[in-house]
């Protein structure tokens, strides 16, 4: 996911750049495309908070017995890697928002 959407974004910049006039039906692929991102975002943040909520219990479980702590600290390398792809989808976005704002801005001029 994470080459498809520089790939992505970098298709578009080059389109803005070039100040390509954009269909409606381009409009509307990059709308559609968005929203996929979008929806790729939350899945992710709902897979970035259980694999928080885990980790939490785990250390909690740990307190009780040090045979918990194993799953902890393999559940604590996942997080990290998913909160750090988290934010990169994040922000990818939220800068496909502005690209899609300038967008609009070259076709209602």
């Amino acid at each position: 996911m994470k080459k498809y959407i520089t790939l992505y974004i970098k298709e578009v910049e080059h389109q803005i750049e070039k100040q390509k006039r954009y269909t409606v039906e381009e409009l509307e692929t990059l709308a559609l495309k968005i929203r996929f991102f979008q929806h790729e975002r939350l899945i992710h943040l709902l897979v970035t908070l259980c694999f928080a909520f885990f980790t939490l219990l785990f250390m909690i479980l740990g307190m009780v017995s040090y045979l918990f702590l194993v799953p902890f600290f393999i559940l604590i390398v996942f997080l990290l890697f998913y909160i750090v792809h988290y934010f990169y989808l994040e922000n990818s976005v939220q800068y496909l928002y502005k690209l899609y704002d300038k967008v609009m801005e070259i076709a209602r001029s």
